[in-house]
């Protein structure tokens, strides 16, 4: 299987001061580790997404504004997300990035495409920056391919909850959003409850888990709720919001994922949905080594090889309690 590289130098010159953990060095942990594969890599540069393209899911005065921030030098929007007068060719990239991926995968068989770019994403709102995002790259490709006709399934494992998704494509029932996330934690979003609101009842699919949840139940989440999800939905295309803070060594988050499980959960997927119809798009995780093992992992599991060892860690029983919760909820809708 060949791995198409999205990247653009823009990403390493984002700039968001000293100390802040979504920083340059995170891209280069993920290419290493896309290298370390052994796959076949492609790598192309990313092109900048257009502001109609961006106006899918953004308000126009919003884009105008980060871009006339970005202008005059940048500066922080919120506590947390800062840019510099480079941040805008990056952002404009990261979005860019994905789109291309997906249209090289529809001329691809034995493929599959990997974002890595900065900032991240799915945190973004459609007139707000935050959580380090400033475009939201997955749901702006995700309002695209709808508009051609396609539907799209977005699995975020990201450990924070990709609320500014939700939030823009929660009620098109186009799109069927999965979210395994850490509960009680930043954005302070992602309710097993949400599954029953808006337009599109059972589309959005939460699976919260208790701080300490490790690989065995982030696993069985997985395999008991997002694939029987997803392959009952029968998308066209499936975005991966791939954020790796859930791992053990991050230490933005409470979870205990390794590298494998990523492996793992890659290769699940693999195994019920084409590969040259799967786009994985960099979000968080800030630890390098982390960052450069998960990624590795992913790809050699989307490759076929989701045999991967299991976790040295054991959740908590309430991991298994807040599973079984959100199962309940969750299989009022589909077969799980």
């Amino acid at each position: 299987m060949e791995v198409v590289v999205a990247s653009h130098p823009s990403a390493l010159l984002h700039d968001t001061g000293p100390r802040h953990p979504e920083r340059s060095q995170r891209v280069v942990a993920v290419l290493e580790g896309i290298h370390a594969t052994g796959l076949a890599i492609d790598e192309i540069e990313a092109p900048e997404i257009t502001r109609s393209e961006l106006a899918l899911v953004h308000d126009p005065t919003y884009i105008e504004m980060i871009q006339a921030f970005c202008g005059l030098g940048g500066g922080a929007l919120d506590m947390d997300t800062f840019v510099s007068a480079e941040s805008w060719q990056a952002a404009l990239t990261a979005s860019g990035g994905l789109r291309a991926l997906v249209e090289e995968l529809e001329t691809r068989s034995d493929a599959t495409g990997f974002a890595v770019s900065r900032p991240p994403g799915h945190h973004a709102m459609p007139n707000r920056a935050m959580g380090f995002c400033l475009f939201n790259n997955v749901a702006v490709v995700a309002a695209l391919l709808r508009s051609r006709g396609q539907r799209v399934a977005i699995l975020d494992w990201d450990v924070h909850h990709g609320n500014g998704t939700q939030a823009m494509l929660g009620d098109d029932p186009g799109v069927l959003y999965v979210s395994i996330h850490q509960d009680h934690f930043y954005p302070f979003a992602g309710h097993i409850e949400d599954i029953e609101a808006g337009e599109a009842k059972g589309t959005v699919v939460n699976v919260p888990l208790p701080a300490g949840t490790a690989g065995d139940v982030y696993r069985r989440a997985w395999d008991e709720v997002a694939i029987p999800v997803l392959t009952q939905y029968e998308p066209d295309w499936v975005l991966v919001s791939a954020g790796f803070d859930a791992h053990a060594n991050d230490e933005l988050a409470s979870f205990f994922v390794e590298a494998s499980d990523y492996g793992y959960m890659a290769g699940r997927l693999a195994g019920v949905h084409p590969p040259n119809r799967t786009v994985f798009s960099l979000e968080g995780g800030y630890d390098l080594s982390a960052l450069r093992d998960s990624a590795r992992s992913a790809l050699i599991g989307m490759a076929g090889d989701f045999v991967q060892p299991e976790s040295v860690y054991r959740s908590p029983a309430n991991s298994t309690d807040a599973l079984a919760a959100a199962a309940a909820a969750i299989g009022r809708h589909w077969i799980i």
